[in-house]
């Protein structure tokens, strides 16, 4: 008897144990049906081994199904990133099957001709039979033919046309590798001959592609992999983009340099869409996948070469269920596929220009502009001496600079990286702070709705007319500004100029983004009011303007990349202007204009501040010179929650270059009725921190009503 260790997609710690039926013959990655209490479930085979003297009855897989198996280096790839997350592996398979359990397209109806004569050979039925050359949908066959629906369904009647069932195809278009791409400049070229050299050599290794915003990055990595694919006639390429926004720009770059369209992936896609491009991948059928961060959990066949676009985003983050990041595990998974890793940024995360330094990537930079271009000019606009009009945003000078940029027939952007209209709604008379129901989060409201709404909990609630605290009437005010409060003061302003406002509020699926960034690329808005939905990755022609609303909202709060962040954001909206041949510039509205972020943004000094924030984390050990992790406890029962985290400070082991903090209640200390405690590790980089936390979480015994959550290399601290 063989054992069979089966991973099921729930979060469960581990694999489960099953015998192997005689004659099943089973491998690793093949697709199962297990028992599980009173149920039957689906699961992936991880291991198999020698049953022999396993003396405890198990309970035999029940059936191995042949839809499909997942390759070896998909499954080792699962299974480290479970262990890398100090998480059980169901979690991660969830994400891996999961196209494959989506929906399958229905086939499609087609007439085609029997060649059986008609009965009756009117002239409408002859157009009909001259435009049946190949198998067609009823509907486009009338349309070409110009007949009604009646004259098909007569034809098909008569046995001249039959209906034909068709399954959609599976396979994606072939890439033309060999199609030219455009003319680069030498240091363009020099970038793409080192990454082409790469992909070429083989194996795993990788790379950092720091160049300025627009200097023409993407250009550089598609000759990687235009390489990739010539290469092998079976390589796959994987890039990952960190906002569904950006997609239809990157895969337009692909369909103009490779004359065919790459797969998408992303949760705008529909179902059948989605079991489409899983099984294409997992049949070396689909060449190129262009996707957000769940991608890399897709069964590539042969997977070359992975590129992280916007590497330094923190949308790359997941922060519920499986908690990962995908820029790490894009790594990894180029390390166990001995594929090719590129990471791109303008703005690269401290850790990957560490990794750099140190020569643990190649470093490409990219200094310049491509063509004409040139960077934007960037000033502070102090509003302590430029203020906005009472209960206003916008300062004078930025006013102004945006009626200049109008009569010149040019676009503005303002970026506030804030939904909605204001992000606190508060009582004149009480004080009272509207806040969802049992969650620390304040409701923020939007005026195009007339709601309020918990960003994190998605709990929504028509404005009252009073107070729900002390009973008063009208006396609910909206503190601060969101986007939608700027968009307001812009059409008051500019009321002949064509106003726009680009957040996940006003652009909900990737068709909206597409139609968005076209009307703004064609001229059709003159004042884009945007988060930071628009201020990546896209090129708009006429932009010479960007006004930058709040510079100091991401400075806020304790989070350890709160300087970096800034400095990224803002440098990656500043860069939207000016990227063609007009010169563009940038007003950035601050407070604290002396702060190392605005003074290292107006002096267009990157490297000045990356080495000072450099020098604060060596010195406090912090990442990239140690390592953090958050174990974070919540539960509904305030008492069996403060008795479990207690008992877990108490069994924290002492290990030598490691501290632990806390517990401490969260700045959210209470989200849908869970309070919640944190605990924060850091740890040298020679400690095992995985081993540390695993151990330590075993320690004390988890209550049933408590929820514990291990966040290695946490970006949210809330």
């Amino acid at each position: 008897m063989r054992i069979a260790s089966v991973i099921l997609p729930l979060p469960l710690p581990e694999a489960f144990d099953y015998a192997e039926p005689a004659g099943m013959a089973l491998e690793p990655g093949d697709h199962v049906v297990v028992p599980l209490g009173p149920r039957m479930m689906a699961g992936v085979v991880a291991e198999l081994r020698d049953g022999a003297g396993h003396n405890r009855p198990l309970k035999p897989v029940l059936e191995r199904r042949e839809d499909f198996r997942l390759p070896a280096n998909t499954l080792a790839f699962i299974q480290w990133a479970a262990r890398y997350s100090v998480d059980g592996p169901g979690q991660p398979m969830a994400i891996a099957v999961r196209g494959a359990r989506a929906q399958k397209a229905r086939p499609e109806r087609l007439v085609a001709v029997t060649g059986k004569a008609p009965t009756r050979a009117t002239p409408a039925r002859l157009r009909v039979l001259d435009k049946a050359v190949e198998p067609m949908a009823a509907a486009a066959l009338a349309l070409a033919a110009e007949v009604s629906a009646a004259v098909i369904k007569g034809l098909v009647d008569d046995g001249v046309l039959e209906v034909r069932l068709v399954d959609p195809p599976t396979a994606f278009d072939e890439p033309d590798h060999a199609r030219p791409g455009p003319v680069l400049n030498p240091s363009q070229a020099a970038a793409a001959k080192v990454m082409s050299g790469m992909v070429a050599e083989g194996g795993f290794q990788a790379a950092l592609l720091d160049g300025v915003t627009g200097s023409g990055k993407t250009e550089v990595y598609l000759e990687a992999v235009a390489t990739a694919l010539a290469a092998d006639p079976g390589a796959q390429v994987l890039i990952l983009l960190p906002e569904i926004a950006l997609t239809q720009g990157v895969i337009a770059r692909f369909e103009d340099r490779f004359g065919a369209s790459p797969a998408e992936w992303h949760s705008g896609i529909p179902a059948p869409y989605r079991r489409r491009v899983w099984e294409a991948v997992a049949g070396g059928q689909c060449r190129i996948v262009v996707g957000a961060r769940s991608a890399l959990f897709l069964p590539f066949k042969d997977l070359r070469l992975i590129v992280v676009d916007e590497e330094h985003d923190g949308s790359y983050k997941q922060e519920a269920g499986f908690i990962y990041h995908a820029r790490d595990l894009a790594v990894a998974r180029a390390k166990i596929e001995g594929a090719a890793v590129v990471l791109a940024s303008a703005t690269p995360s401290l850790e990957s220009l560490w990794n750099a330094e140190t020569g643990r990537y190649r470093w490409l930079r990219l200094a310049a502009r491509h063509g004409a271009s040139q960077l934007p000019d960037v000033t502070m606009i102090d509003l302590r001496e430029n203020p906005p009009e009472p209960g206003q945003w916008l300062s004078p000078p930025l006013i102004q600079a945006m009626a200049e940029t109008l009569e010149r027939g040019e676009q503005s952007l303002l970026f506030l990286n804030r939904r909605g209209y204001a992000p606190l709604v508060l009582c004149r008379a009480c004080g009272e702070r509207m806040t969802a129901p049992d969650t620390d989060s304040w409701l923020v409201e939007h005026r195009y709705t007339g709601r309020l709404v918990c960003h994190l909990t998605g709990f929504s609630m028509p404005k009252p007319k009073a107070c729900p605290h002390c009973g008063a009437l009208d006396s609910l005010a909206s503190i601060g500004p969101g986007v939608e409060r700027v968009e307001e003061e812009a059409r008051s302003l500019f009321p002949s100029a064509r106003v726009a406002v680009f957040s996940s509020d006003t652009v909900f699926s990737a068709e909206a983004a597409r139609e968005m960034v076209r009307s703004m690329s064609e001229g059709e808005i003159d004042i884009l009011v945007a988060t930071q939905a628009a201020a990546k990755g896209h090129d708009f022609p006429n932009l010479t303007l960007v006004g930058v609303v709040d510079a100091d909202l991401g400075l806020r709060g304790g989070d350890l990349r709160a300087a970096e962040r800034t400095y990224q954001l803002l440098a990656q909206a500043s860069g939207r202007a000016g990227r063609r041949d007009r010169p563009g510039r940038a007003l950035v509205q601050t407070y604290a204009p002396d702060h190392a972020v605005m003074e290292a943004l107006a002096a267009q000094d990157r490297d000045a501040f990356v080495a000072a924030e450099m020098a604060e984390r060596e010195a406090a050990r912090l990442p990239p010179f140690g390592r953090l992790a958050a174990i974070i406890a919540s539960g509904p029962d305030l008492a069996a929650l403060e008795g479990y985290v207690r008992a877990l400070a108490a069994a924290a082991p002492n290990v030598e270059g490691l501290e632990v903090y806390g517990p401490a209640d969260a700045p959210l200390a209470l989200i849908r009725g869970r309070r919640r405690k944190r605990f924060l590790v850091r740890a040298d980089r020679n400690v095992d921190l995985q081993a540390f936390l695993a151990a330590w979480k075993a320690r004390a015994k988890v209550p049933s009503s408590v929820r514990v959550t291990i966040d290695v290399d946490p970006y949210s601290f809330l």
